[in-house]
């Protein structure tokens, strides 16, 4: 009997000191171990999800040899290695996870985010940023590196994070027809405010888009945004998988690669957005980005793409394309 209650003690001890241990932030550095000081750029790298090797190279150019910072909730330090060969002129890069609200606050993250010339937020689950990182030392510095003109990026739940307005996923992801059908679903819960990137103001963003058909759930997302806060005009960026954008200080919007984005802006309260019923919203103004288009978010007009508008009626997407396509 002893026996069995010291084997069970034993493996309660390892059990609270790996609920401890996940607690905790892991901080893994290669290059230089000590930090340069230098000046970076600022401009903003928009990952529709997975890794765009341009796009990182974009936010090496502004570090200005500095070091990068990649933010992550769970995962490993695989970045340091792909940066670094896409860097080398950088000082260091390095990743800090922070799987938890505790490790969040640990002393190390107002240390490494105050010394970065560069952060990356990696993709994953929105949801652990908002949750565990908001009103925290990382979102307060962060916002802090972002006013001293640090360049900063994100791919899929990285670039989910960056506009004013957040899909923050608590829920588990949304799905088009789901929330058509019911723009009050428990999947669609948005945040407001956890960074703040002045070009990225009444923005909200959006990530594996066509691959993951998501017009229709960005649209409501929209009508809730319109219909709960005060503001004249909303708009959206969205980000096809394997796609990217650079946005740069005077607005200027490049699209990278041969993936499409869409530039989305609303103007009208939604005619129909209750609880249980199908959305009625629009119209919705669409500017899709291919290749060789550009766009500035200050005037919010582009070049070599195409413009049409979409509608909702009774939850279900109306085009003004020719083709009745919506992307």
């Amino acid at each position: 009997m002893r026996k069995a209650i010291l084997v069970l003690l034993v493996i309660a001890l390892a059990l609270t000191a790996s609920a401890f241990s996940s607690k905790k932030a892991k901080y893994m550095r290669s290059g230089n171990p000590a930090d340069k000081i230098v000046q970076p750029i600022a401009g903003f790298s928009l990952q529709g999800g997975g890794d765009n090797d341009e796009a990182f190279t974009y936010l090496c150019n502004k570090t200005n040899g500095g070091d990068i910072l990649v933010l992550r909730a769970r995962g490993n330090d695989e970045y340091n290695t792909d940066i670094r060969k896409l860097c080398p002129s950088a000082n260091s890069v390095a990743t800090l996870i922070l799987p938890s609200r505790a490790s969040a606050s640990d002393p190390i993250v107002t240390e490494a985010i105050s010394h970065a010339e560069c952060i990356f937020f990696s993709g994953g689950d929105q949801a652990k940023y908002i949750t565990n990182w908001k009103n925290t030392p990382v979102q307060i510095e962060v916002n802090r590196a972002i006013a001293r003109g640090v360049p900063i990026g994100g791919t899929s739940a990285g670039l989910a994070v960056l506009g004013e307005f957040v899909f923050s996923a608590l829920n588990d992801t949304a799905v088009s027809p789901v929330a058509l059908a019911d723009p009050y679903d428990k999947t669609v819960t948005i945040d407001r405010g956890f960074l703040t990137i002045p070009l990225l103001q009444s923005v909200i963003t959006d990530t594996h888009f066509i691959k993951r058909d998501r017009m229709g759930r960005l649209l409501v997302f929209m009508a809730r945004i319109l219909k709960e806060n005060s503001i004249p005009t909303l708009h959206a960026i969205a980000v096809d998988e394997d796609g990217a954008l650079t946005l740069d200080t005077d607005g200027t919007i490049h699209l990278l690669g041969t993936k499409n984005a869409f530039m989305l802006t609303a103007q009208s309260q939604p005619t129909q957005c209750t609880v249980g019923k199908p959305l009625a919203f629009g119209p919705i103004s669409v500017y899709r980005l291919q290749s060789g288009s550009t766009f500035n978010v200050k005037t919010w007009t582009g070049t070599n793409g195409t413009a049409y508008e979409l509608r909702v009626d009774n939850g279900k997407l109306i085009s003004t394309q020719p083709n009745g396509n919506v992307y």
